[in-house]
């Protein structure tokens, strides 16, 4: 998956971040045509919110048509 060999990866530093220093990330979706926060659900949207199946649609083969 990552091309680091075991040294590369042991010469990798980690940025960490004081607790003071970060701030939410609010996430929104798209709901019935618009777009809205996740924040702004109620307990069952949020339930089916978290329940979502993502999915990558795969690409059509390439075909030479000859007429």
């Amino acid at each position: 998956m990552n091309d680091l060999n075991k040294t590369e990866y042991q010469n990798v530093t980690i940025a960490t971040l004081d607790e003071s220093r970060r701030t939410r990330c609010e996430v929104w979706t798209r709901v019935m045509g618009y777009h809205r926060p996740v924040s702004s659900f109620n307990i069952g949207k949020k339930g089916e919110f978290k329940e979502r199946l993502f999915f990558e649609e795969a690409c059509l083969p390439t075909v030479d048509i000859v007429l």
